[in-house]
């Protein structure tokens, strides 16, 4: 095992290897520019993020205040002494954190905690290093005040995210506390444990939120990746991200870091590529199959664990576990919690009327992963009495409500309410005519079908009873079918 992994890591030190890019004055003289638009766009970025962070924050520690004064009501009519004594001086806690969070700017230069944010640490050193260089930026009138607002803006986005985890903090000592005093005094289960558990669950909720808020900053797009990988090339660049980023703060690493005479007496690359070979070759025949496969191995090792660590929070120090089944859709905005819904429903209709295709829409919102409210149209197309007689027509319209929850794996329960205008038309204005809209009451099951391709994986197939059609005057089927996708 011990051979396997020396092995292991002699490949790894192969991989190392670093290599020095042109010098600043020879690309700056080959016209390349960093993207001075790069800048607008984080600036922008980074103002929404720290807005909702301070929301967020502010209204979480205001909800958690006013939590905590309720459990103080129903405690001190029971026990006044612990009561004064368990939630002296929280309030105003709560109160002076609310305030900072507000008021945080991040002029006080505090230093990152938590998981270490290499995104924002590299843009921050980015900026800072263009203010220094500013030939680096494309022209433009206003880029130096962009420069000195987007590094404002990034060092408040670093407070704000410190505030929050501070936030975090302060309420799980809080909940600590309470959780301590009431398994010392069993007898006030009945009194404190449901609003502590209403704690419990809001703390969750707000800690993936901010989860989600880090995340957005684990992932640059293209745009930002590229300008970042431009920065890089300069040694000017390599220079300063070490003297000033934030793990160069951290660990003060070395003027001579990563210079050739740093390596002064270790192995070079050629070195341990020539011990592997002689040690993968005294195994004899398969040596480099059974290296092989103890790579792949490792990888596939490494891989089960960083997935487990993902589920528990992305190894972020977030991984607070909760006591009840979270609803997956709370923390994500309105808009991100919206669904569209195309479906097709095709049926002979009564002799009035040709046969008819239903083409529907919907707009959906998700109360829960697999709980969906919503409301959607549709439009009645005609296509004649027959294969001799095909023609085009406008049949009908209706607008739809519906609502849809899991009943057990891809299966859920479904309803709605629907008002259909059973007439052809040719203008909107018959439309307005009321007298002609049917009402239908649905009830049925949806079939959610899993398929490995991309577009149809949220295929859905619809059975439903209208329990109203036995009152239409003319009688309409009681059975409806229809294949929908959501997206």
């Amino acid at each position: 095992m011990q051979y396997r992994l020396a092995i292991i890591g002699a490949i790894l030190l192969m991989s190392v290897e670093s290599s020095w890019a042109q010098g600043l004055d020879s690309l700056l003289d080959k016209g390349l520019r960093f993207p001075g638009r790069l800048l607008k766009r984080i600036e922008s970025t980074t103002n929404d993020v720290n807005r909702q962070i301070s929301r967020e924050t502010a209204a979480y520690l205001e909800k958690m205040a006013r939590q905590e004064d309720r459990i103080r009501q129903r405690l001190e009519r029971v026990d006044s002494t612990g009561a004064a004594k368990l939630f002296n001086g929280s309030a105003r806690q709560y109160k002076a954190l609310v305030q900072l969070v507000k008021a945080d700017s991040g002029h006080h230069g505090q230093g990152f905690s938590g998981a270490y944010p290499v995104y924002l640490d590299s843009l921050q050193g980015s900026v800072a290093f263009l203010k220094q260089y500013p030939d680096l930026v494309q022209k433009g009138k206003e880029i130096s005040a962009r420069l000195q607002t987007t590094g404002t803006s990034l060092q408040a986005l670093q407070a704000k995210m410190n505030d929050a985890d501070m936030a975090k903090a302060y309420v799980q000592q809080r909940q600590q506390q309470l959780s301590q005093y009431l398994s010392q005094h069993t007898q006030f289960n009945n009194i404190l444990q449901k609003p502590l558990a209403g704690m419990k669950k809001e703390a969750y909720y707000y800690s993936q939120q901010i989860r989600q808020y880090k995340e957005m900053w684990t992932n640059p797009d293209q745009l930002k990746t590229r300008a970042l990988s431009y920065l890089n090339r300069f040694p000017a660049y390599q220079t300063f991200m070490k003297e000033n980023s934030m793990l160069g703060g951290l660990f003060h690493l070395p003027s001579s870091y990563a210079a050739p005479q740093a390596t002064s007496g270790l192995q070079t690359k050629a070195q341990v590529a020539e011990l592997v070979h002689g040690q993968v070759s005294a195994v004899g025949a398969g040596g480099d199959a059974a290296l092989q496969g103890s790579l792949q191995s490792a990888q596939t090792q490494l891989e089960t664990y960083k997935t487990k660590i993902g589920r528990l929070g992305s190894g972020n120090g977030d991984m607070s576990l909760p006591d009840f089944k979270p609803n997956d859709q709370r923390t994500k905005t309105f808009w991100r919690r919206l669904e569209y819904g195309v479906n097709i429903q095709t049926s002979r209709t009564n002799y009035y009327f040709p046969t008819v295709t239903d083409f529907g829409f919907s707009l959906g919102y998700r109360l829960g992963h697999d709980n969906i409210v919503g409301i959607g149209g549709s439009y009645k197309l005609g296509w004649g009495n027959g294969i001799s007689h095909i023609a085009l027509s406008s049949q009908g319209a209706g607008i739809r409500s519906f609502l849809q929850v899991k009943i057990k794996g891809s299966f859920s329960a479904s309803g709605g309410f629907e008002c259909n205008y059973t007439t052809p038309f040719t203008s909107y204005q018959q439309l307005r005519q009321l007298q002609y809209w049917t009402k239908s009451g649905l009830l049925g099951v949806t079939k959610t079908i899993s398929m490995k391709t991309r577009v149809f994986r949220k295929t859905s197939l619809n059975l439903f009873w209208d329990f109203l059609s036995y009152q239409q005057v003319p009688k309409t089927q009681p059975f409806l079918f229809r294949i929908g996708y959501n997206f």
